[in-house]
C-alpha cells in the first residue's frame, strides 16, 4: 500500500457515514486497529446473525471489539472490551461447512454507549472520536524515527512482514497511523493489544508500542543467536562426518584397518559367535551395516545399536541339560513339598515322556487355588528337580498388551516384552517360566494381554514367536510353561483351553500341622538367627496356632504367626537371655495375644430361622449363617448383607419354592402378603454371590415359617430351582475342608456333585457323614429337628 492509495483511501473514509447504532461482533485471541484488513470465521449463532444484519444496510458497517475471556461461548453484556474498532466487511463467503468467512478493515476506534440485547444480536450505540490532525513536536519525529528503525530490524531479524507494509511504514508521516501498523505485528497478548487501542492520543501510542517493539527486538535477537549456534553446531557434526568419511576411505586404500571401530568389530564377532538362525542372522548383518554408514553419535545409530545388543544377548540355541533321573527328581519335588500328590505325578510323568521322547512339546500347566497353598514355590521346586533355570513373572493388572509382545522400535525407549525379557535373563532357551496371577489381567484401550499370550501358550505356534521389537522369530517351544490363578472364571476361555489345569486345594488341619513341623519352623527359626537347640515349638502349641489364630486354606498366616513367635523370642535372646525355649500352647498368648478365631460354632445352639451354608471364595471354603425373621407386613421380601445378584435370585426361587410347598408344610397361607421376610447374611460388610446358597436359604425361610429349629450340625450347599431340584455346584472340596475345619459333621450337598467327594481323601472325609440329595424335600427331613411337626 504506498501514500497515493491511502490517501485516497481517507479521503473515502471521511465520506462515509458512521451510524450511531450498529451490530457488534465481540473477537476471541485477536484486537483489530484501523486501518487493519483481516479475514475473519464466523460460527457463532449470534455473530453471524450480526454480520447479516450489517450487511443488509449500505456502509456495511460493524463493530469488532475482543472479548475478556477467550474461552467463554455464550457472551452476555460485560463479556468484551467497551473500547473496539469499526469496521467495514468488504467481502462475505459462505463456505460448505456451513462456516462463513468475511474480510474486514478496520476504520476508526469508537465506544460503546450503550448495548441493546434485545436483538438475536448484540446492537451497540456507538461514540467516535475524530483523532486530532497536530503538527509533529521534536518528540514526535524522534519517536516515529526509532520505531521505524526497529520494525526494519525486526524485518532483518527473521520476522515476516511483507515489502508493502515496510514500504508504507516508512513513509508514513501519521505518528497515529504507525502506532496502529506496528501494533499488528508486535507479538502481545490480548491485554496489551486492548491497552494500545484504548489509547487515544498520538504521543502516547507511540511511546508505548516503541517499549513493546523493543522488547521484540530483543526477543529476536536472542531467537536468531540461538538458532545461529544450533546451524554452527550442525554444520561442524557435518564436517566432522565428512572427514571422518574421508579417513575411512585414506584407510582403506593404506589396507589399515578396513574402516571399522572397535565396537564394531566386537559387535561383528559375537554375531559370528552366536548361534542365531540365518533369518536372525541375515537381519543382524543388515543392521549392522547401517550402523556402519551412520554417525557415530547419531540418535538413530544408539536405536540401532541397542536392538543388535539384544539380538545378540537374547540365548539363540544355548539350553541347560535336562535331569531325566525320575527318582531323584521324585525326592526333590517330597523335600520341598508335603502332599500335593497330584501336581507331583504330572511332573514325573512329563520327565518319562521327554527321557523316552526328547522332542515332545509339552503342555502348559495352569496351578488353581487359593493364595498360600504353594502354587509358585512348586515352580521353583520343578525347575530344580528338572535343572532348569527359574523365570517368574507376574501378570496381575497389566493391560497393555505390549508387556507381552513388546513396542514396536517406532517408539521412544521401546523395549521388548517380558517374555524376551525374561528369557535374556535366563540364558537358556529351556528355563522353567511361570507367569503369576493370570487370573487378573487386565484388558483396556491399549489391548488384550491374555490374547497375545495365545501364541506364546500355544506349543503349536510357539516356535516362531515374534517379539514386536524384535520382529525376528524366537523359539519357545523348549520353554516349559507354568501359569497360576486364584480362579478359573476370570480367565479367558481361548486362553484356558490352551493349559492343563491342575486344582491346588486348601490343606487339611493335620496337613498344616506336618508342613509346619517339616517346613515352616525350622524356616523361620533359621531366617531369624536361632536354633533348633534354642528353640522349639511343641505339636499342641502348632495345633492351637492352626485352630485359634489362622483361619485359612493356605499357609502364610500360618506362617506369620511362626514367625512372630520367633520374632519375640529373637529379641529375648539378643538382649542376652540365652535359656532354652520350648514354646506350649499355654504360653502363646504372651507372644501373639489372646486368639483371633474362636469356633463359635461349638457355642451356638439350635435356632429358628438360622441355617449353616458353606462357600468357596477365591481364598478358600467358608462358613456362612443365613438369618431369616418374619415379621407383621405387606409380604417384602427384605435381602441383607452385600448380597449380588445371583444370591438374591436365589433367595426370590426359595421363596417362591416355600409357596409352593406351604400346604404341605403346613405354613401360614397367608404370609407371602400379611408378613415381611427378612433375609440377613452376617459380616454384612464383606459382599457375596453365587447361586450355591439356594438350599441354604429356602431351608432357614421354611424353618423360620414353620418354628421348627435346624440341626446345628449341618452344613449345605447347593442351587435350588423354583420346582426345589437341587442343581450341582463348585468347589465341593474348599467347601468340606471349611465345614471341617468349624467342627460341623453333617454335609448336604447336591447329588451331581458325589463324584466330587469320592475322590478326596480318607483324612478329610473321616468324622463327616454325606448326604447327597436332589430334591428340596428331602433336605428339610435331615436338617429340621423337630420332623414330627411337618405332615406328609
Amino acid at each position: 500500500m504506498n501514500g497515493n492509495q491511502k490517501d485516497s483511501k481517507e479521503q473515502e473514509e471521511n465520506k462515509l457515514v458512521i451510524p450511531s447504532e450498529m451490530p457488534i461482533l465481540p473477537l476471541r485471541d485477536i484486537v483489530l486497529y484501523p486501518f487493519m484488513i483481516v479475514p475473519l470465521f464466523i460460527e457463532r449463532d449470534k455473530s453471524l446473525k450480526a454480520v447479516d444484519k450489517a450487511m443488509a444496510t449500505k456502509e456495511r458497517m460493524i463493530f469488532l471489539t475482543s472479548q475478556k475471556d477467550s474461552s467463554k461461548d455464550k457472551l452476555e453484556d460485560g463479556d468484551f472490551y467497551e473500547i473496539g474498532t469499526i469496521g467495514m466487511i468488504l467481502r462475505l463467503l459462505r463456505m460448505p461447512d456451513q462456516k462463513t468467512r468475511i474480510l474486514v478493515q478496520g476504520l476508526r476506534r469508537a465506544r460503546i454507549k450503550k448495548i441493546n440485547a434485545s436483538d438475536p444480536c448484540f446492537i451497540g450505540e456507538i461514540e467516535t472520536k475524530e483523532e486530532e490532525e497536530k503538527e509533529l513536536t521534536l518528540e514526535d519525529e524522534a519517536l516515529m524515527r526509532n520505531i521505524k528503525a526497529d520494525f526494519d530490524k525486526c524485518a532483518s531479524l527473521g520476522k515476516q512482514i511483507s515489502p508493502e507494509i515496510m514500504v508504507f511504514a516508512a513513509n508514513t508521516s501519521n505518528p497515529g497511523q504507525l502506532a496502529d501498523l506496528i501494533a499488528a505485528y508486535v507479538s502481545m497478548s490480548v491485554e496489551e493489544s486492548q491497552k494500545i487501542l484504548e489509547i487515544y492520543d498520538q504521543t502516547e501510542r507511540l511511546k508505548a508500542i516503541g517499549k513493546l517493539l523493543e522488547r521484540e527486538v530483543e526477543i529476536l535477537d536472542v531467537q536468531k543467536n540461538i538458532q545461529d549456534r544450533t546451524k554452527e553446531g550442525m554444520e561442524r557434526e557435518q564436517r566432522d562426518y565428512y572427514l571422518r568419511q574421508q579417513m575411512k576411505q585414506i584407510q582403506n586404500e593404506l589396507g589399515e584397518s578396513g574402516g571399522d571401530t572397535e565396537d564394531l568389530k566386537e559387535l561383528k564377532q559375537k554375531i559370528d559367535d552366536s548361534k542365531m538362525q540365518d533369518e536372525v542372522r541375515a537381519v543382524a548383518e543388515k543392521q549392522l551395516s547401517r550402523l556402519k554408514k551412520m554417525h557415530p553419535e547419531s540418535s538413530e545409530g544408539g536405536v540401532i545399536r541397542t536392538y543388535l545388543e539384544w539380538l545378540i544377548d537374547l540365548p539363540w540355541g544355548v539350553e541347560t541339560q535336562d535331569n531325566m533321573d525320575i527318582t531323584e527328581a521324585a525326592k526333590i519335588l517330597d523335600e520341598d513339598h508335603y502332599d500335593l500328590e497330584e501336581v507331583k505325578e504330572r511332573i514325573l510323568e512329563f520327565l518319562a515322556v521327554k527321557k523316552l521322547k526328547p522332542d515332545h512339546k509339552g503342555s502348559i500347566l495352569c496351578f488353581v487355588g487359593p493364595p498360600g497353598v504353594g502354587k509358585t514355590s512348586l515352580g521353583k521346586s520343578i525347575a530344580r528337580a528338572l535343572g532348569r533355570k527359574f523365570i517368574r513373572i507376574s501378570l496381575g493388572g497389566i493391560r497393555d498388551e505390549a508387556e507381552i509382545r513388546g513396542h514396536r522400535r517406532t517408539y521412544v525407549g521401546a523395549l521388548p516384552g517380558k517374555i524376551i525379557h525374561g528369557l535374556k535373563q535366563a540364558g537358556t532357551c529351556n528355563p522353567v517360566f511361570m507367569m503369576d496371577e493370570v487370573d487378573k489381567i487386565g484388558t483396556d484401550f491399549r489391548g488384550d494381554p491374555s490374547s497375545a499370550l495365545l501364541e506364546v501358550l500355544d506349543p503349536e505356534q510357539n516356535n516362531s514367536f515374534r517379539d514386536h521389537y524384535l520382529e525376528v522369530p524366537f523359539d519357545l517351544s523348549k520353554v516349559m510353561f507354568i501359569t497360576t490363578a486364584n480362579m478359573l472364571e476370570p480367565i479367558q476361555p481361548a486362553f484356558l483351553d490352551r493349559m492343563e489345569v491342575l486344582q491346588l486345594s486348601g490343606y487339611t488341619d493335620r496337613e498344616k500341622l506336618k508342613i509346619a513341623k517339616r517346613y515352616l519352623v525350622p524356616r523361620q527359626v533359621n531366617e531369624n538367627g536361632l536354633s533348633d537347640q534354642m528353640f522349639q515349638f511343641t505339636e499342641p502349641a502348632l495345633k492351637k496356632i492352626i485352630d485359634e489364630y489362622t483361619r485359612e486354606a493356605g499357609l502364610r498366616n500360618l506362617e506369620r504367626e511362626i514367625a512372630i513367635v520367633c520374632r519375640k523370642v529373637a529379641k529375648k535372646v539378643a538382649e542376652g537371655d540365652s535359656r532354652n525355649y520350648r514354646i506350649t500352647a499355654g504360653m502363646l498368648h504372651r507372644y501373639l495375644g489372646p486368639p483371633k478365631y474362636i469356633d463359635d460354632y461349638d457355642l451356638a445352639k439350635e435356632e429358628v430361622g438360622k441355617a449353616t451354608g458353606l462357600a468357596w471364595t477365591a481364598t478358600g471354603g467358608d462358613v456362612l449363617y443365613v438369618e431369616v425373621s418374619i415379621v407383621k407386613g405387606k409380604g417384602n421380601l427384605i435381602l441383607t448383607g452385600q448380597l449380588g445378584d445371583v444370591m438374591k435370585e436365589s433367595a426370590q426361587a426359595a421363596m417362591t419354592y416355600a409357596r409352593t410347598v406351604a400346604k404341605k408344610l403346613n405354613l401360614p397361607e397367608e404370609f407371602y402378603y400379611k408378613t415381611d421376610i427378612h433375609i440377613h447374611i452376617p459380616a454384612g460388610a464383606v459382599p457375596k454371590d453365587g447361586p450355591s446358597a439356594g438350599i441354604t436359604l429356602a431351608t432357614a425361610l421354611i424353618s423360620a415359617l414353620a418354628d421348627i429349629p435346624i440341626d446345628r450340625h449341618v452344613a449345605m450347599t447347593g442351587e435350588i430351582t423354583v420346582r426345589g431340584e437341587i442343581l450341582p455346584v463348585g468347589g465341593l472340596k474348599q467347601k468340606v475342608l471349611a465345614a471341617k475345619r468349624r467342627g460341623l459333621k453333617i454335609i448336604v450337598a447336591p447329588a451331581k456333585n458325589k463324584k466330587d467327594i469320592d475322590v478326596l481323601p480318607n483324612d478329610i472325609k473321616n468324622g463327616l457323614k454325606f448326604h447327597f440329595l436332589s430334591y428340596m424335600d428331602d433336605v428339610l427331613d435331615i436338617a429340621l429337628v423337630k420332623k414330627d411337626k411337618i405332615s406328609d
